[in-house]
């Protein structure tokens, strides 16, 4: 079968890292039907697409569905060969509290496996985090992190949005082991994606470079992190989804880099010298920070990552896979541009 017989579902076509997966299976010929919450939404996804490169839309189709919902998922995964389960809730989301935010994470993924198992599709790609690796974890650790590590879920201070993403996985490994009925699944997990932006209605993962360009932080937490660009997180879903040997295997995205918030900063000073002036040079003492996340819920994340070791490594997507990412640097530098090119950020 050819590229442009198989049918790949995208749930999620409107989320930064659905949208670069979609233009590189339109790229790759392959057929691709995306799940919207709303077909509003479907211009947003065009118009996403068109400022990758895609001018063709002939194989792409929408099918309105919700994670929270059966309605139509039958109808999205009807005559699938593989799905791209990409859609997921995210740390900006409303919820009525952790446990809420982890039952959505978890039942939304199931959601999408039972479906897909019924369909008798092939294989899925399942989006799940570098949250679901190294959270929770000893800061003595000198190892990087690798796909055989999991977040400790019995750690103190866990953030409720790393617990979800990896109860999400760890349903998801056990539904394929119990009653996926032979359909393969592999897993990637991304540090923090950058990228070019494609729409205004940019990601979560992003709005750090919008905010540091903007001069909205006088000071950087005292976080390190890994970075990835979009468009290698999207190329290694589509090398899991059609390698053999990737089926019940899971991927850390990651350039193997490892940078703190100032690093950032510095990167963006150097590339973008018109917006130095709004660039910090300090950092918040940990306390600080600590103190200030009891009072602001969004400081929350941060102040349970300061100080975290959070090396990682890449080598089984290289040597399984073969894939080569960009480096952080360029990765950071293409999230700026971009959001200046679309008028996100101004001087």
């Amino acid at each position: 079968m050819n590229n442009n017989q198989k049918l790949v579902v995208v749930t999620g076509g409107t989320g930064f890292i659905a949208s670069h997966i979609i233009s590189q299976l339109l790229q790759q010929n392959y057929r691709v039907r995306t799940t919207v919450r709303s077909l509003a939404k479907t211009d947003l996804v065009k118009t996403m697409l068109t400022n990758s490169g895609i001018t063709d839309f002939t194989n792409l189709e929408f099918v309105p569905a919700d994670l929270n919902a059966d309605a139509h998922w039958d109808q999205v995964m009807n005559g699938a060969t593989y799905v791209m389960s990409v859609a997921s809730s995210t740390p900006t989301g409303e919820f009525a509290d952790a446990d809420a935010m982890t039952a959505t994470a978890v039942n939304g993924v199931l959601r999408v496996l039972k479906f897909a198992r019924d369909a008798q599709v092939k294989r899925v790609v399942l989006t799940s985090a570098y949250g679901a690796v190294g959270m929770g974890h000893d800061n003595s650790r000198t190892a990087p992190f690798t796909e055989k590590d999991w977040t400790n879920l019995d750690a103190a201070n866990l953030d409720p949005y790393q617990r979800s993403k990896t109860m999400a996985e760890q349903a998801a490994w056990h539904f394929i082991e119990t009653e996926g009925q032979g359909m393969e699944m592999a897993a990637i997990n991304p540090v923090g994606v950058m990228g070019p932006v494609l729409a205004s209605d940019y990601s979560h993962s992003n709005r750090q470079i919008q905010e540091l360009l903007s001069g909205k932080v006088p000071a950087v937490p005292k976080i390190k992190s890994g970075y990835i660009d979009v468009r290698d997180v999207a190329s290694l879903h589509l090398l899991a989804m059609t390698t053999p040997q990737a089926a019940g295997e899971r991927f850390l995205a990651t350039t193997g880099e490892t940078l703190s918030m100032l690093d950032v900063a510095n990167i963006l000073r150097t590339a973008f010298p018109n917006y130095a002036k709004n660039l910090p040079r300090k950092t918040i003492p940990n306390f600080v920070l600590k103190i200030a996340a009891k009072f602001n819920p969004s400081l929350k994340m941060l102040a349970t990552l300061t100080g975290n070791f959070a090396d990682t490594s890449n080598k089984q997507a290289v040597k399984m896979l073969g894939w080569q990412p960009r480096s952080a640097k360029t990765a950071i530098i293409a999230t700026a541009q971009s959001m200046i090119d679309l008028g996100i950020v101004t001087k």
